[in-house]
């Protein structure tokens, strides 16, 4: 219970994040936010560790967490 309780706090700060490096209008509130966020760490972790670029719990991942969901945020934008 607590792992999913922190991983929705982790991605919801990477939500934010994200958006607050691609500003503009998206319409999602609170839980989009969160679940955009949760999705990219997701995706931008499992890339960068398939493609070698680095290990599990390095700061990459953290880095890569946001690309990720700045992807997503501009997918969502785009739909």
């Amino acid at each position: 219970m607590i792992h999913i309780l922190g991983q929705i706090i982790i991605g919801l700060f990477i939500g934010i994040i994200a958006k607050f490096l691609l500003p503009g209008y998206d319409g999602g509130g609170l839980i989009l936010t969160a679940l955009l966020g949760m999705a990219g760490a997701w995706v931008g972790a499992w890339l960068g560790q398939q493609l070698g670029w680095y290990k599990s719990g390095q700061a990459a991942s953290f880095l890569m967490s946001i690309a990720g969901a700045m992807v997503l945020l501009l997918v969502f934008r785009l739909v």
